[in-house]
């Protein structure tokens, strides 16, 4: 018969999962420090021998390191999938900058509809505690600051659609979604463009989130994104325009 006695799962094992679990689940994320050996063997209710026994797996695995006289740290897993360099040249092309604003439109719409849906009532807590965070640094005309907590307002979204795969790969993106966040708001403000309209347009998706209206949050950031995507557009255009008449102003005055 196929069946074998059943085996109760060593501590280390046990520990092991969970702490798997929770860099999976974005939880503890990489550069995090993990407390003291004796504090995290209490919390988790294991000996000591047992825990560094799945200390000494999670670092095998990649998952954990220990650095000298500073304790154990989550690895950097994500590793350098957008390097300074490529987060540069994505700033210096208009194609590139317009694929990336595509690309977010597609996986943020997606992920707000996810939030929506099946994000728990923490989740969609966390989102309206950062636009509120947005409304103070608004009136307080900290455009540095509002930029900031732009860029984590949409990561709490992806973050609130419970889609690892999601998680994982915007985060190793998070430098370009932050330089992104400030390039676009240049840009758009040189257009005359308000910061209230963008504060508005976080509010509607935040509003949506908040009623559990699916639809609503996907529209609301699909619409804030083509928005973004048709002033970095404009602007190319305005630039365009305004090379043309400076070379006209010269020949002008060459005449």
């Amino acid at each position: 018969m196929p069946f074998k006695k059943i085996e109760a799962e060593k501590l280390a094992s046990a520990v092991v999962r969970q702490v798997e679990n929770l860099i999976l689940r974005g939880i503890l994320r990489p550069g995090d420090r993990l407390p003291a050996e004796r504090e995290l063997a209490e919390r988790l209710g294991v000996s000591r021998p047992s825990l560094r026994e799945a200390i000494a797996e999670l670092s095998e695995r990649g998952l954990l390191e220990a650095r000298a006289g500073a304790g154990i740290y989550v690895a950097d897993i994500l590793g350098g999938v957008f390097s300074p360099a490529l987060v540069r040249l994505f700033q210096n092309h208009d194609d590139a900058l317009l694929d990336h604003i595509a690309f977010r439109r597609d996986m943020e719409g997606l992920a707000a509809s996810r939030a929506a849906r099946q994000g728990s009532e923490t989740d969609l807590r966390v989102v309206s505690e950062i636009f509120a965070k947005m409304e103070t640094a608004h009136a307080r005309r900290d455009a540095a600051e509002e930029a900031r907590l732009d860029a984590d307002f949409h990561m709490a979204i992806v973050e609130a659609s419970h889609n690892v795969v999601m998680l994982h790969l915007m985060r190793a993106m998070m430098d370009l979604l932050r330089e992104g966040v400030v390039y676009n708001r240049a840009v758009m403000f040189r257009q005359r463009t308000t910061r209230d309209t963008l504060l508005d347009q976080h509010r509607e998706i935040e509003r949506a989130l908040r009623l559990r209206d699916p639809e609503g949050a996907q529209a609301a950031v699909e619409g804030h994104l083509d928005f973004v995507r048709r002033c970095l557009i404009d602007q190319r255009e305005a630039d365009r325009h305004e090379e043309t008449a400076q070379l006209r102003l010269q020949q002008e005055g060459a005449r």
